[in-house]
């Protein structure tokens, strides 16, 4: 993924009603000389936006692939769950734009393609990171530390990303070593460097983080937290020739000075919410989904913070979107902390942008957080499932895992009965996880090898 900056967008505003719980209304302001040199004007939601992208990010294009998936009835019956007697026919050229009000009559919902981003991150995982990592080379980050489960997409997709800027990635995984590597845990153990930690170690995350983090700068080195370079980048702006000089230096001397970067498990910080607003800048263009038709964008949660960026970016740039969200790993309650803890640090890193935007008027309420058709207990697999993802596969081209975005495309089915009552679209994100059935091939033997038996097969 290369480095570049995107100019300010220039599309033209358009405001429509919000779907939310709450309104917000423009006002005019007077000019103020603000330390950051921010006029005191108050911006509309398209300049906010273009403010806050303004920047270097990892990913060349937001561009991402959509899909629409048609949903029939069928007198067969392949097995329990929400799916069970429905077929699946994916439309790769849909139309999109003006040509949705006029030809969408179907019952059916659309896939945003972030799974095809990159063949080793998982699509979420490219967004949250697209505006981090250009400032791991700004910086002049020499090594980053983070944690996350033994079969972990996070940890992935840092080692990944890492490797492919010459960084050193140093990933703490909970648990004990696997006997075979496969999946994540394969992959994070290629591209990176993998210390396993005991449960009850791991259970006290940010000590954890912290001491390893001390132990890789060594006496000479520097500590710094992933919010910490994003806060002194918004004030500090370095010539990208000169950062990426010293970069080139520091790369070629094995002993030199380190810079460690610590970021958090699922990589759920503020910065995070910035390439989620760059792909809704995205899909609202006229010609995709526009601002002006009604969407249920559904996304599957892990962390959260996608949800919450999808949520934020539909409110900044008025858009009639209602995110709704799977709560997968956490509870309502937690999620809904987290949504809050999330809109508080990016208010406060931003609040020099957002003091006339009607973002400042936000500290909640913008995620639709909803339990699972089956609820479980993370993690766990249940029966029909793994069927269940080997059907969509062969009906439409579109792997799905059972843990996280089987899921989402339960709840776009489900909300797409509502959709000719409603006149909404209904628009799945797509977050990836293909890596993540190599590992549960290990864990549900039975289920894969009735596969290989032929035991399910698709409905054409």
């Amino acid at each position: 993924m290369k480095v570049q900056r995107l100019p300010n967008s220039k599309t033209k505003t358009a405001f429509a009603a919000i779907i939310m719980k709450k309104a917000f209304h423009s006002a005019s302001g007077q000019l103020s000389n603000s330390p950051q040199g921010i006029c005191n004007v108050r911006m509309s939601g398209e300049e906010l936006l273009s403010r806050l992208l303004d920047r270097k990010w990892a990913l060349t294009s937001p561009d991402s692939k959509i899909h629409q998936i048609k949903l029939f009835t069928t007198t067969e019956k392949h097995g329990g769950g929400p799916l069970g007697g429905i077929s699946f026919l994916n439309n790769t050229c849909p139309f999109l734009g003006d040509d949705m009000i006029m030809r969408d009559e179907d019952r059916c919902f659309y896939v945003v393609r972030d799974d095809l981003l990159h063949p080793l991150v998982n699509g979420n995982k490219a967004r949250k990171m697209d505006a981090l990592l250009p400032l791991l080379e700004d910086h002049i980050v020499t090594d980053l530390v983070t944690c996350g489960g033994c079969q972990s997409a996070h940890a992935t997709a840092v080692a990944v990303s890492c490797a492919e800027r010459g960084l050193k990635s140093h990933l703490l995984l909970r648990g004990e070593q696997p006997q075979i590597l496969t999946g994540y845990n394969l992959i994070s153990t290629i591209y990176g460097k993998v210390t396993y930690v005991p449960r009850t170690h791991y259970a006290h995350r940010i000590e954890m983080l912290k001491s390893y983090a001390n132990l890789v700068a060594g006496n000479n080195g520097d500590v710094v937290w992933c919010n910490e370079i994003f806060e002194a980048s918004l004030t500090a702006q370095k010539s990208r020739a000169s950062c990426l000089g010293q970069m080139d230096a520091h790369k070629g001397i094995d002993n030199c000075r380190k810079k460690v970067l610590i970021v958090n498990e699922g990589a759920g910080d503020a910065v995070a919410l910035l390439g989620v607003f760059r792909l809704l800048q995205y899909l609202s263009q006229d010609h995709l989904l526009g601002r002006k038709r009604a969407i249920k964008f559904v996304v599957d949660a892990g962390t959260g913070t996608t949800a919450v960026g999808l949520g934020l970016g539909a409110i900044c740039l008025g858009l009639p979107w209602e995110v709704t969200a799977i709560a997968l790993v956490d509870t309502i309650d937690g999620y809904k902390q987290q949504e809050k803890n999330l809109i508080s640090e990016f208010k406060r890193l931003f609040g020099f942008l957002l003091k006339k935007s009607s973002l400042n008027e936000v500290d909640g309420e913008i995620v639709h957080w909803v339990e699972r058709c089956r609820p479980r207990k993370f993690g766990n697999v249940l029966e029909g499932e793994i069927e269940a993802c080997h059907r969509i596969a062969q009906l439409t081209g579109i792997l799905v895992d059972p843990v996280y975005t089987l899921a989402a495309w339960e709840m776009a089915t489900l909300l797409s009965d509502e959709k000719l009552k409603q006149d909404a679209d209904v628009v799945m994100l797509h977050t990836g996880g293909t890596l993540g059935m190599f590992g549960l091939a290990q864990r549900y033997k039975s289920s894969f090898h009735s596969l290989k038996d032929g035991a399910f097969p698709s409905n054409r």
